[in-house]
């Protein structure tokens, strides 16, 4: 029974040309927008971590003390909990960031006094929020030669909201898209089906069981899912290449991503036709009338 699914469904693919090209089409436009906004999120995602990272930056201003009391800091400031990186800034460094910074002006504002010497840290992105950075400053801000510890609070709360108000916009459109393609995928299926209601009503009447009838139908839908997902994956790639080429600072995934992303794809666009079809199937031979 099941090979002669597979071949039923190959031909039913190819004889009802027109309702396998609108079902393919309907599979298709609904994968390539979940797809986009799948890339939207992840896009928004990695700009929140840059963002966030950002902010996160702590410095640590140091009074005046020796070079081995301030690497001595610096190290004790990689070995804290949610420090990612720190990078030890001498006041010789700091004079040279600043007259970078200001050009040809810097020497009418330079001070040698108010260029202490510093620590950047910058902290792990789980961290990044203003209670574990409030506790963080405050051991900071305790230990011995530390004059101040500074990082933009304003900024990370603004951010913060921001990026929650941002996430929940994007979950939302996603849900909504979701729910229109699985609407119109199911529809247009549905649609197919009833175009070949009569050869379904022939096989119920010489005696066809249910699951008979269904196998090929399923067949047929995930071969046409399987073709949809290949199809939206190429426009996905090239709206990829045309974006990244006006955009050049939109990041590309790596290759674990990508398979992922793929993958995901594919199996998205074989469910959408196999429980497309099944309902569809079911539906009609529910209601279908022998006589």
């Amino acid at each position: 029974m099941i090979p002669y699914s597979i071949k039923e469904g190959f031909t039913g693919f190819r004889r009802a040309s027109f309702s396998s090209v609108a079902a393919t089409s309907a599979m298709t436009v609904a994968l390539v927008l979940v797809g986009l906004i799948a890339i939207m999120m992840w896009q928004a995602n990695s700009v929140s971590e840059w963002l966030k990272q950002r902010v996160g930056e702590v410095e640590i201003f140091l009074d005046e003390t020796t070079d081995d009391v301030a690497k001595s800091l610096h190290q004790r400031a990689m070995a804290t909990p949610g420090v990612v990186e720190a990078d030890y800034i001498s006041k010789a460094e700091a004079q040279e960031i600043f007259k970078t910074e200001f050009g040809d002006e810097a020497d009418v504002f330079f001070d040698e006094s108010f260029l202490p010497a510093s620590i950047k840290v910058r902290v792990a992105p789980a961290y990044i929020h203003s209670d574990s950075l409030n506790a963080m400053t405050a051991e900071f801000a305790s230990w011995n030669r530390v004059d101040e510890v500074v990082f933009n609070r304003p900024l990370l709360v603004k951010v913060q909201g921001n990026l929650k108000i941002l996430s929940m916009i994007g979950v939302a459109i996603g849900v909504l898209v979701l729910f229109a393609s699985i609407f119109l995928v199911a529809n247009t299926i549905r649609l197919a089906i009833y175009a070949r209601r009569l050869m379904i009503r022939t096989m119920k009447l010489v005696g066809a069981t249910d699951s008979f009838v269904r196998q090929p139908f399923i067949v047929e839908g995930i071969i046409q899912g399987i073709i949809a997902s290949l199809l939206a994956l190429f426009i996905i790639w090239v709206v990829h290449v045309v974006v990244t080429a006006y955009v050049p600072q939109l990041g590309s995934p790596e290759l674990t991503s990508v398979l992922l992303f793929s993958g995901t794809m594919l199996t998205g666009g074989i469910l959408l036709g196999w429980i497309g079809s099944e309902n569809a199937v079911r539906r009609f031979l529910k209601n279908i009338a022998l006589h």
